[in-house]
């Protein structure tokens, strides 16, 4: 069976600290349990988490849905914001991850990527530098979500095809925006293979698209 990789890189810096990173932790527990219910993608899904802050952490390496267990995403109360270096990491384990096609076997769908952040890189240099190493991963599509009103949906964009910007990063908006991401996942799957580029679906009203 080919495999949809998706992965999450979630900022987790220490203004996240209290109740967002409590937020986080409900609204993806809430995603999983969405996409548990839809039978393609138990049978095609596999998910990864990784989370940034001073440090870089593989919370959850590529795991298929149906044995998929959500850890609890912690942070520190204070520290800088190391999204470069998640990006560094992240390319190294899809490189890794990432079944490529040979003659002989079909290789994985093209990745998804996910990318939540309430601030903006603390290491802009290696940052920027990681921007076209990432996209020559040739994912299926990059969404990038700024939360709050220290978010820079600029420099999102630098990286993401899609950039969403939520106003806050509390409870009952982070759970909207995750039903978008599940249903986004969900749309990628039942299209993999008839299109190159992920068609999204339209977001729900706390979410704002930045065009």
């Amino acid at each position: 069976m080919r495999r949809l990789p998706v992965y999450f890189l979630l900022d987790t810096s220490g203004s996240m600290f209290g109740e967002p990173i409590q937020a986080l932790n409900n609204a993806l527990s809430g995603m999983v349990n969405t996409l548990r219910m839809d039978a393609q993608a138990l049978d095609s899904l596999w998910l990864s988490i990784i989370t940034f802050d001073r440090d870089v952490k593989e919370l959850m390496p590529l795991t298929e849905l149906v044995s998929f267990q959500l850890p609890e995403i912690t942070c520190p109360q204070s520290g800088p914001t190391h999204t470069g270096s998640g990006l560094e990491f992240l390319h190294a384990r899809v490189s890794a991850d990432v079944r490529k096609g040979t003659p002989t076997q079909k290789g994985d769908w093209r990745p998804l990527l996910f990318i939540f952040t309430d601030g903006k890189p603390s290491d802009l240099q290696l940052y920027r530098s990681m921007i076209p190493k990432i996209k020559e991963l040739n994912f299926a599509a990059i969404v990038g979500c700024a939360a709050g009103k220290a978010a820079d949906n600029e420099m999102l964009r630098e990286l993401a095809d899609t950039v969403v910007h939520l106003d806050t990063a509390d409870s009952a908006t982070l759970k909207q925006f995750f039903k978008w991401v599940s249903d986004t996942i969900e749309q990628g799957n039942k299209s993999m293979g008839t299109t190159s580029q992920v068609v999204l679906p339209p977001p729900p009203q706390e979410v704002n698209l930045i065009i």
